[in-house]
């Protein structure tokens, strides 16, 4: 295989690439966000946040039912009146009263939902398939007569019956629902089962597929790609992936795998060098600290220690980087206080510094560095301080550096 070091090498599965990149981001962080257990988003937040997604580029954005609440209610008409690109839906019961009240508030679209596993049909709304067909048909068509999208979720998909499933999803189809939707609400799914499911569900719809995925065992985002390559088209996140106990899939996490799957189709949808501030504007909102770790803008994301993957860094990103940090406003850190450290990456910051030492000189400060860094690691102003002074040593006459 040719050494390419700006292409990223991927197997030869055409027809799952090529639909990995067509899909829409159904953000939720306005209603899956609002089930966080830290979260209280008042009116001018949701439009702060709505606005931010909006720049971002998401395709939709989807709130709390109006029914829910009366502030839920005015929320929802206030953001619909905002004249954002997105589209505005709103997530509702299967059941008319809900519709009737959602209708009114001048939504794009109603996502409708109704639990069709066995827990949910004996512990939480006690309908069988049948009512659930004849509640969802009915909802639907007065959707459907406002002239708004409407989507059918079954809830707890995984843990359903798949015959259930795929009857009411054919059924929902045929009357013209504009997409259907899987959810695994208890993050029980692995990528095999979801792909399995999807590509299932694809042979029997002609609408389009939407996915929402709990991250509760951690398989998420990766359920997301999978459910993209098996054909879905729609996928649920939320900022920083805030929801129901553990949440669902973040939208910066799937930027980051989609990114890494097609570079230009991510870069040409979305305006990644907006996600740093959506996700300080909602860890605020909610009290929270963007986890050190985190996809793309956690405070390691792009920070390289060791020496070995130092030197190469500084030679060519790409040894280390899936990901270029400048595609998302961020910057690369190469760490240089502590014992681990190389004499390659202090010559980068000697360079940075703009000092006046070469290889020999710059190995000796490095072991000096080494040396400090074995009782504690130094901050990048210490070792700055550090390498000034040695510098100074260096060129002072009388120096038995360059003697």
């Amino acid at each position: 295989m040719p050494e390419d070091h700006g292409t990223i090498y991927k197997p030869k599965f055409k027809d799952s690439f090529s639909r990995v990149s067509n899909f829409a981001i159904i953000e939720s962080t306005l209603r899956e966000g609002e089930q966080f257990a830290n979260a209280f988003f008042d009116t001018e937040t949701k439009i702060k946040i709505a606005k931010a997604l909006d720049e971002f580029g998401v395709e939709y954005i989807e709130l709390t039912s109006p029914a829910a609440s009366e502030q839920s209610r005015s929320d929802c008409e206030a953001i619909c009146k905002l004249g954002l690109k997105a589209k505005i839906l709103t997530h509702v019961r299967c059941h008319m009263d809900d519709a009737r009240i959602a209708v009114e508030t001048g939504v794009d679209g109603l996502d409708v939902v109704i639990g069709t596993s066995s827990y949910l049909r004996e512990f939480s709304h006690g309908k069988d398939m049948e009512y659930i067909t004849k509640q969802a048909i009915e909802v639907i068509t007065f959707v459907k007569s406002k002239g708004l999208e409407v989507r059918f979720s079954s809830e707890d998909s995984f843990r359903s019956d798949l015959v259930d499933l795929l009857n009411i999803y054919k059924t929902v189809d045929r009357i013209g629902v504009d997409r259907v939707g899987i959810a695994d609400t208890v993050g029980c799914a692995d990528p095999r089962q979801v792909y399995e499911l999807v590509k299932t569900l694809r042979g029997v719809v002609s609408c389009d597929i939407e996915c929402h995925f709990h991250n509760d065992t951690g398989c998420a985002i990766a359920n997301a790609y999978a459910a993209l390559e098996a054909g879905a088209t729609h996928i649920d996140t939320s900022v920083l992936g805030i929801g129901e106990r553990n949440g669902i899939t973040s939208l910066g996490g799937l930027a980051a795998r989609m990114y890494a799957a097609d570079r230009e189709y991510v870069m040409g949808k979305y305006r990644l060098d907006k996600l740093r501030e959506i996700e300080n504007l909602v860890a605020e909102a909610v009290q929270i600290q963007v986890p050190f770790n985190n996809y793309i803008t956690g405070y390691c994301a792009f920070t390289h220690k060791a020496g070995i993957h130092a030197k190469a860094i500084l030679n060519n990103p790409s040894t280390y980087e899936i990901l270029k940090p400048e595609d998302f406003g961020m910057s690369r850190y190469v760490s240089i206080g502590h014992r681990l450290t190389g004499w390659n990456a202090v010559k980068n910051r000697v360079q940075q510094l703009s000092l006046d030492l070469n290889d020999a000189e710059i190995k000796a400060v490095t072991a000096q560095i080494k040396d400090l860094a074995d009782i504690k690691p130094l901050g990048i102003e210490e070792v700055d301080t550090l390498l000034r002074k040695f510098h100074e040593k260096v060129v002072a006459p009388g120096s038995p550096y360059r003697s």
